[in-house]
């Protein structure tokens, strides 16, 4: 075996590749660019994430539309410093952490706004129960 390699090892430019294991500059810019690379595809968009959830979080309020992270629709009736009351049918009010909300999906409204909105599926409904009975 030692045939085959010493006349390879002859060459004073491979005896030094061998001996030092290649370049350590390339070696460098290469581990440089896989952190880079994490960083930005993978750490920061993270953190950009985590940080607006807990601004959201924060800025809670009364009457708030949300969906937990279980996928429970409610609306926020008390605000504590850690946990909210949901709303979540007319006689259903349960407690859960603030970090148990996942988003937000309508700000609070007025009470004349939700009449309207009420209003308007009536008539939507009225509006399908016509059209099927003719």
């Amino acid at each position: 075996m030692d045939k085959f390699i010493l006349p390879l090892l002859q060459n004073e430019g491979a005896q030094q590749a061998v001996q030092q294991g290649g370049d350590p500059t390339v070696t460098f810019i290469t581990f440089g660019a896989v952190i880079l690379i994490f960083y930005m595809f993978i750490i920061r968009p993270q953190s950009k994430k985590r940080k607006e959830t807990e601004r959201m979080q924060s800025s809670l309020k009364k009457g708030d539309r949300i969906v937990t992270i279980g996928g429970l629709y409610g609306t926020v009736q008390n605000v504590k410093e850690t946990t909210v009351v949901i709303k979540a049918d007319d006689n259903v009010k349960l407690e859960f952490l603030r970090s148990a909300i996942s988003t937000v999906v309508s700000q609070g409204a007025s009470k004349d706004e939700g009449k309207i909105e009420d209003k308007s599926d009536k008539e939507q409904s009225e509006g399908r129960s016509s059209e099927s009975g003719e």
